[in-house]
């Protein structure tokens, strides 16, 4: 019996029948979709800028410990994560290596804090929320002088050096002694403990001054 011979109009792959055929062109138009939505990811990834890591440098002269001696604008979740680790740890630290400071303020108010060692007197005020108006407003970075304290003579004669840029400021500020410096640059040691600075009375930001002098 001879095999009936196929319809003039029927086209291979028209009706299903060839299954292997069907097959074929649907595993090739899969691995097409696929080839594309690779490149798409990898062209993605390639032209996609680098997370941008601008720093926020600070001048502060004492370390680690300090509140803005390391600070960074644009830092991933882990690094943000491991300062505040660092931080929490740092608060947690056995009461020998803390330095209780008084602080006289403006309205003669005697306000006392403690503090790790290695901090500045900045990262005291802001970690004790003293209620210190203005204080620290360009956050150590030696750009203002509104941290100013006065310190005790015997005290002050044994602070480390001053800078010629921590000069620059203090020129500025209002209410300069001979005793003057910038909290930000005074790192807390252990022979510091139980000594009183004085907020000055009037305070200056420096960075308005020197708008000021450019706009004259």
């Amino acid at each position: 019996m001879k095999p009936r011979p196929a319809p003039s109009h029927w086209q291979p792959g028209t009706c299903g029948c060839d299954v292997s055929s069907s097959n074929s062109n649907m595993a090739v138009s899969g691995f097409r979709r696929l080839l594309v939505i690779s490149e798409c990811v990898l062209l993605k990834r390639l032209c996609q800028p680098a997370p941008s890591r601008s720093r926020h440098l600070s001048i502060s002269r004492c370390g680690r410990n300090g509140l803005f001696s390391s600070s960074s604008r644009g830092a991933s979740s882990n690094d943000a994560w491991g300062r505040r680790l660092l931080n929490t740890g740092a608060r947690l630290q056995s009461s020998k290596d803390k330095v209780s400071v008084n602080f006289i303020n403006r309205d003669g108010e005697k306000l006392k804090a403690e503090g790790n060692l290695g901090d500045s007197l900045l990262d005291v005020v802001v970690h004790n929320n003293l209620d210190i108006d203005g204080f620290g407003a360009c956050e150590g970075t030696l750009a203002c002088s509104t941290c100013h304290l006065i310190f005790e003579e015997p005290i002050y004669k044994k602070l480390d050096d001053i800078t010629d840029e921590e000069m620059d400021m203090l020129d500025l500020a209002y209410g300069l002694s001979e005793t003057s410096r910038l909290g930000c640059q005074i790192c807390l040691k252990k022979w510091m403990d139980g000594m009183t600075v004085e907020v000055p009375s009037d305070v200056a930001d420096a960075r308005e001054t020197k708008d000021i002098d450019s706009g004259s």
